[in-house]
């Protein structure tokens, strides 16, 4: 049974096996503890709507009304640049997770945890 690898110099040696690298390859992201708070959120969207709107509650989610019409993604960033006004956000920090074509679908939100998004998303506009 090999020893596990402590030293530096013995852990670059170990060609293929990326999680015992001494420094982070180029591309790699360390995350570990440093990362902030992140949550998700499920959503119902209507799309082709009147105005703009966080509605409420949808079972576990939240209802959505955009505008824009479901062609081309056009709703689908319209729900994220309304959830970063709301959430006072940064574009950025809200992607869209999965339904990219269905009414259905979740966003991750970084930089705010889930009791403060739903404070936020509460509140009236």
């Amino acid at each position: 049974m090999d020893a596990p690898c402590v030293n530096p110099s013995e852990r670059a040696s170990h060609a293929g096996d990326e999680r015992h690298s001494a420094e982070p390859s180029h591309g790699e992201i360390y995350t570990g503890s440093m990362a902030g708070a992140s949550t998700r959120l499920r959503l119902r969207v209507s799309p082709g709507a009147r105005s703009n709107a966080i509605v409420g509650r949808h079972g576990d989610g939240w209802k959505v009304r955009v505008t824009a019409p479901p062609e081309d993604g056009k709703a689908n960033d319209a729900v994220l640049r309304l959830l970063a006004e709301r959430l006072e956000l940064p574009g950025r920090s809200v992607t869209l997770v999965s339904g990219p074509a269905g009414r259905d679908k979740i966003v991750e939100l970084a930089g705010i945890d889930a009791a403060e998004a739903e404070r936020r998303l509460g509140r009236k506009a």
